[in-house]
Formats: C-alpha cells, sequence, structure tokens
C-alpha cells in the first residue's frame, strides 16, 4: 500500500490533502471563515449576524463569550502545536543527510500537511476576530536531552511522540469546539490526518500502529506523559479488559489529552 495515497486518499479533508490546488485551498479557507463567523455564536443567535441588530440579554452575552472563548482557546493550542510539528519537519527535511531517502518523500508529505494546519489555524482564528499566537521559539533538544537533527532514530522519537500528542489533544478540546459544527468538523479532520501521521510513523520505528496500554513502543522516559492514561479499559462503564484482553481494550480508543497537559509536553520544546 502506497502511504502517500493512504495520507491523502483516505479521507475528505480536501483543505488540507495536495489535490487541492493553492486558489481552491484559499478558497475553501475563505468560505470556511464565513461560515466560522456565524457558527462560533451559540445556536439561536446566527440569525442576528445577518439580520438587524436586537437586544441581547445579559445571560445571552455571557454565553456567548464563554462558548467563544473556549473556541478560540481551544484553536490557539492547537496552533502551538502544529507550529511546532511545522518547524520539527522543515527543520528535519533541512538537516543535511539525516533522513535517509527512502523516508524523505514521507515527511515531504507530512510537512505538507503541517503547514497547511498552520495556514487553515491561523485563517479560522483570524475570521472569529481573534489575532493567532505567534508561533514560539523552539527547542527541539529540549535543553540537551535530544539530538533530532544529527541522530534520525531520535528524529523518529520525537516525531512519534509529537503526532501521539496532537491525536490526544485534538480529540481532548473536542467538546470545546462544539459550540461551532465547522470547526468542528475541520478539527476531527485533522485529527484523522494526525492520526494516520502517527501511525505511519510508528510503523517506521518497527512499532504497532497503535498503542497498546502506556507503552509508546520503545520511546523514552521523557515521553512518558504522552501515553499517561492510554492504558484506560473502561469505557462507558464497560471493561474492555474483561471481553478483548486488557492490550486489545486499551488499543481500541484512544484517551483525550486535556490542554493543560498538552501544553505542559509543548513547553518542553519551547524556549
Amino acid at each position: 500500500m502506497n502511504i502517500l495515497k493512504l495520507l491523502d486518499k483516505l479521507s475528505d479533508d480536501k483543505f488540507f490533502t495536495t489535490e487541492t490546488s493553492r486558489l481552491e485551498t484559499l478558497t475553501n479557507i475563505s468560505s470556511f471563515g464565513k461560515k466560522a463567523v456565524i457558527a462560533a455564536v451559540p445556536f439561536g443567535l446566527g440569525a442576528l449576524m445577518t439580520t438587524p441588530a436586537k437586544a441581547e440579554t445579559t445571560d445571552t452575552t455571557k454565553n456567548a463569550t464563554f462558548f467563544k472563548s473556549a473556541l478560540t482557546d481551544a484553536l490557539q493550542l492547537a496552533l502551538v502545536l502544529e507550529y511546532l510539528e511545522n518547524e520539527y519537519y522543515a527543520l528535519g527535511l533541512a538537516a543535511s543527510s539525516l533522513i535517509p531517502s527512502a523516508d524523505r518523500v514521507v515527511f515531504m508529505q507530512i510537512a505538507k500537511h503541517e503547514s497547511a494546519h498552520v495556514t487553515f489555524l491561523k485563517n479560522t482564528l483570524t475570521s472569529l476576530g481573534v489575532t493567532p499566537g505567534a508561533k514560539p521559539t523552539f527547542d527541539f533538544t529540549a535543553n540537551g536531552s535530544f539530538s533530532p537533527f544529527t541522530d534520525y532514530n531520535q528524529f523518529l522519537v520525537l516525531a512519534q511522540a509529537f503526532e501521539d500528542t496532537g491525536v490526544r489533544a485534538y480529540k481532548g478540546q473536542a467538546g470545546n469546539v462544539m459550540s461551532n459544527k465547522t470547526v468542528l468538523q475541520a478539527a476531527l479532520q485533522i485529527h484523522s490526518v494526525e492520526a494516520r501521521h502517527a501511525s505511519q510513523v510508528r510503523r517506521m520505528r518497527a512499532n504497532k500502529g497503535w498503542i497498546e496500554l502506556a507503552d509508546g513502543g520503545n520511546m523514552p522516559s521523557a515521553t512518558n506523559p504522552v501515553y499517561a492514561g492510554e492504558g484506560n479499559t473502561n469505557q462507558a462503564g464497560f471493561n474492555t479488559a474483561t471481553a478483548f484482553g486488557a492490550a486489545a481494550g486499551s488499543a481500541a480508543y484512544d484517551e483525550i489529552l486535556i490542554g493543560s497537559d498538552a501544553q505542559a509536553i509543548a513547553s518542553l520544546f519551547i524556549v
């Protein structure tokens, strides 16, 4: 199976695939932005943005502010994670003789996705009347703990950690973007792309394409926070380990990563 076709063909995320031209992408983002402005307002208030102004109650205004704040905070967190991945792959591809030629085409494709995600999130925040956060200054050595741009094995280790973090973080923020169905759909599409990235990188490290228990698969202890909680086998009051075994039961579900935990992981690589 061609991994490049897998990354692009098995989803409807036209915003983020290479088959969409630059003009089509900009048109999609522009259309999305117009919808997002209205969709960001809680149900029942969207009409107020296309009709003459009406009086709003104090409670309604507070609700609108709360939902928009939760939404934009989630998008800002996602943007930080996408900034991190985007710069990481750019530096990796720029590092001489780091990535073997057989793997290089895969990371070029992943890098294109991450760049598109950054652009998309920035345009979305702007369309919501919020200034996108500036790109942080990253230290991918984590203060000397890693050498990802001189050691390909370490490059793959951090690539896996970043992708697995992104998958769990996007899932963890789903509740915060549900007030905007357009953003929710796009976020879930990005989530699916990140999941395929994660699966491919894991396989490139000779791991399974999924996580079992809280084992990242030959990962250093510094990455333990990425996998903390993944051993959970209780879903909706049912212990999946009873029917399928602990490994299979835990592998059937990705656990969420709350915003503060995702921020803590990212902060390890921010100066």
